[in-house]
């Protein structure tokens, strides 16, 4: 029978069912009953649901908007019919000297001096021909042209390159650079990856897949699509410390799950969503380890999207850049979800080339058939290649690329952090989210502990844990026996107006909730955890009066 703790609309059968569906579903139906509560009381709705950040780069885009002014003139220098056409740029001397004068004029202004130091930084350090670096600015912001090459631009990948480097791998020495695809997002990237690794039998229906968990819900929902149908082996963060808190660190014996060569992928999100925390160095040598002793063959995919927010962070791709395929998407960091802006890094000597190389005879003739209108000599398209290509079709392979306004904000953005010197940008977004963070916890009333490997993007709060922690296992044991692990997001929405997500639905544990601190005003932040727990010491209240 289920005890009567100040009883909310949502049935427990209901709760069962709406289980089922991914926690980005679930919200929808949390937020219609926080409007609701909203709508009753004096509350207002904190929607910490999602992670999309309430903070932008400034400076990147006040130098895109002002270039557009002087590549507008550019264009107007070709053709201009009473002020509403111009022509496309055709020259290619002397626009690098016009920019010069352009940003003279503007001096006193943080874009214009952030565009110079990137043009500067592409001639000092790329030996750039000054003319074609900005020539390709101005095509890139007013978009007149279909991407070429499809792939990225070349100057452009060149100085996202570099940002890529810094960041995902660190101050640790790269042998061979890495080839970038600018796509739509890091979204999109796993779109095509999936894809490309059908389409060219890299991967089959029913091959074994390693997805470390917790982890971004539509990674484990798509392995599951019938187009797929991979068998997947979970590898647990299930670390705990001698509190018995989350660590969220991986153990040997799961990630030894990876060492059996029938897995023939590992899926990976690091730092991880939502308990936010990076691999430690041991957890990465450790898999590096295991590739290089017992399965050479596999592939691993690893979306570093949060990898910014921690300081000294390295990637897969820095310690395994033979076998791995970096995304990174710039939405979270930049504050920049709705333009989209994402790569796909591989390195030059990389383990899928390799491995469509010695595909059987029959495999290869059906690819050659696949792209054979791309080139005379299929065979020696590589896979990033073949990615863009999968992306359209391959049909429509010659309008392919992400478009050109985009690329020219990416590498904006990565010139940026790159001329940085003092990471003064980094120091500042990673302050937002500490702060936020403290603020959740003192309003839940626990002590979090220093933990060198937590970013803090999200924050995975498990309910079980903690109640068995501060009232031990018969008060865990009364929780489970008589509500759904969802029944606090209900209970939340219901009676406080936040909408927060279920943990269970990242592979997670049952009872964990996310909370992005991204999001939400930072002074809210206390406010949700002291209404968190409240609900909490409301299920607290109601065993300890039916222990009477």
């Amino acid at each position: 029978m289920r005890v009567d703790i100040s009883n909310i609309k949502t049935s427990r059968e209901v709760e069962k069912t709406l289980e089922t569906l991914s926690p980005f579903e679930i919200k929808n139906e949390l937020i219609r009953l926080a409007e609701e509560g909203a709508l009753k009381s004096t509350a207002t709705m904190l929607n910490a649901g999602r992670g999309n950040p309430n903070w932008i780069a400034t400076v990147p885009r006040e130098a895109f908007f002002l270039f557009g002014q002087f590549a507008l003139d550019e264009c107007r220098r070709n053709m201009d019919m009473e002020g509403i056409i111009a022509g496309i740029v055709q020259e290619k001397a002397g626009v690098a000297e016009r920019f010069e004068a352009f940003i003279q004029k503007h001096a006193n202004e943080k874009g214009a001096t952030l565009l110079h130091k990137i043009y500067q930084y592409g001639i000092d350090k790329h030996q750039f021909d000054a003319d074609a670096w900005i020539r390709e600015w101005v095509e890139a912001v007013i978009g007149f042209n279909y991407p070429v090459p499809d792939r990225m631009l070349s100057h452009i990948e060149v100085v996202v390159h570099d940002y890529i480097a810094k960041e995902m791998c660190g101050t640790q020495a790269l042998e061979r650079k890495f080839d970038l695809f600018a796509v739509e997002g890091g979204t999109a990237a796993m779109c095509y990856i999936f894809d490309s690794l059908m389409q060219n039998y890299l991967l089959k229906q029913g091959d074994k897949i390693g997805l470390l968990t917790p982890t971004f819900t539509p990674y484990i929902e798509i392995p599951h699509l019938a187009r797929y149908n991979f068998d997947v082996i979970y590898v647990q963060a299930n670390t705990t410390a001698t509190n018995g808190f989350h660590t969220w660190q991986y153990p040997e014996e799961e990630l030894d799950k990876l060492k059996d060569p029938a897995v023939k992928v590992a899926f990976i999100v690091n730092p991880s969503n939502p308990p936010s925390c990076a691999m430690s160095r041991d957890t990465l040598d450790y898999i590096a380890a295991i590739v290089k002793d017992h399965n050479p063959g596999l592939m691993i995919i690893t979306d570093d999207v949060y990898g910014t927010f921690i300081n000294d962070f390295r990637s897969l791709m820095a310690v395994a850049p033979y076998n791995t395929i970096n995304v990174y998407s710039f939405s979270k960091y930049f504050g920049c979800t709705g333009w989209r802006l994402g790569t796909i890094a591989i390195h030059e000597d990389n383990i899928f080339d390799k491995k469509i190389a010695d595909l059987p005879e029959q495999h290869k003739k059906e690819l050659r058939e696949r792209y054979s209108t791309l080139t005379l000599k299929p065979d020696s398209i590589r896979f990033i290649d073949r990615m863009v290509a999968d992306s359209r079709q391959v049909a429509l392979n010659h309008t392919a690329g992400l478009s050109l306004p985009q690329q020219f904000q990416m590498m904006l953005f990565a010139g940026f952090c790159l001329l940085d010197s003092q990471d003064v940008y980094k120091t500042l977004a990673q302050s937002i989210i500490r702060k936020r963070l403290g603020l959740l916890w003192e309003g839940l009333e626990v002590e979090i502990i220093e933990d060198p490997t937590r970013v803090g993007y999200y924050s995975e709060i498990d309910v079980m844990v903690a109640a068995k922690h501060f009232y031990g296992d018969k008060f865990a044991a009364w929780l489970k026996a008589n509500f759904e692990p969802v029944d606090v997001l209900f209970r939340l929405a219901e009676r406080t107006s936040i909408v927060l997500l279920n943990g269970g639905g990242f592979a997670g544990p049952e009872w964990s909730i996310r909370v992005s601190l991204a999001n939400l005003p930072t002074e809210s932040y206390l406010i949700l955890g002291k209404n968190v727990r409240k609900i909490l010491m409301e299920y607290v209240t109601a065993w300890e009066d039916s222990q009477k």
